[in-house]
């Protein structure tokens, strides 16, 4: 054999010792690939999920809306809408069973079993960061009251940030389950907890319109400016003179104490109807 055939022999053999080292460290991970997607997306509703208990306690808190939201009903609506079936309804006090037609399809092991096995004991919903069920842990303190001392007056809270936490406890493949390259065994006992929290401030302040926002500051002591009505005879005929024509203010008087000139409303005008 001449020595160009035995190059080509040598060169092809060390091409198949190169394609099957390979193939044995990326054939795993491309079976792994479907169980990999099954966790980003279960992680992905987790996150979604802390975002709706951290949100709905800025609608429905013990300041408005008659109180907190019970604590078995956020909890359900978490574990519905987020973690069963992405087809089910919206509906006040709907709840998930643990069968396959509240479960989602794509969450399941290729034994065809649940990666959520029940909903009660596997998705839970606390608050703050000790992970309590009290809706009062949730905030963490906050040093609002010591800067502005009259935050009261614009019916402002000084609790702090809220918490809202989510965790998902997801099954371990089955021990029975054989797959080629044993590329399931580190998935047996890997004891998969997804947790995602979300922070934020639900005693912020929103005012429903300008009549709302006057409400507010109506005070003299956040708007001194108040204190013009009951002076109103001497100070007029100064902020006359000050807008009047020709005079340094014409076009940028003050409006003392005129809080209805500084509503940012829409002229009807520019309304649709």
């Amino acid at each position: 054999m001449s020595p160009r055939h035995l190059h080509e022999r040598a060169a092809g053999g060390q091409a198949l010792v190169e394609f099957i080292g390979l193939a044995l460290v990326l054939v795993p991970i491309f079976l792994l690939l479907p169980m990999i997607a099954k966790y980003q997306d279960m992680v992905h509703s987790t996150e979604m999920a802390a975002r709706y208990v951290a949100f709905d306690a800025t609608i429905r808190n013990d300041a408005a809306n008659g109180g907190w939201k019970p604590n078995d009903q956020l909890a359900g609506e978490v574990r519905r809408r987020f973690f069963s079936n992405p087809t089910a309804p919206i509906k006040t006090n709907d709840v998930p069973g643990d069968f396959k037609a509240h479960q989602n399809l794509f969450w399941r092991d290729p034994l065809n079993n649940a990666l959520i096995r029940s909903f009660d004991n596997d998705v839970g919903v606390s608050f703050g960061e000790t992970a309590s069920t009290n809706r009062a842990d949730g905030f963490s303190g906050a040093d609002d009251d010591t800067v502005f001392l009259d935050h009261h007056l614009l019916d402002l809270k000084a609790r702090g940030i809220f918490r809202g936490n989510v965790s998902v406890t997801v099954a371990n493949l089955p021990a029975t389950l054989n797959g080629p390259t044993h590329s399931y065994d580190g998935l047996k006992a890997i004891n998969l907890v997804l947790r995602r929290h979300v922070d934020l401030v639900p005693d912020a302040w929103t005012a429903k319109g300008p009549n709302d926002v006057i409400s507010h500051i109506d005070d003299w002591r956040v708007n001194p400016g108040v204190v013009y009505r009951s002076l109103s005879g001497i100070i007029d005929p100064a902020v006359w003179l000050m807008e009047s024509p020709g005079a340094v203010c014409m076009t940028c008087g003050p409006k003392i104490g005129k809080l209805d000139y500084w509503r940012e409303a829409t002229p009807a005008d520019r309304i649709a109807h």
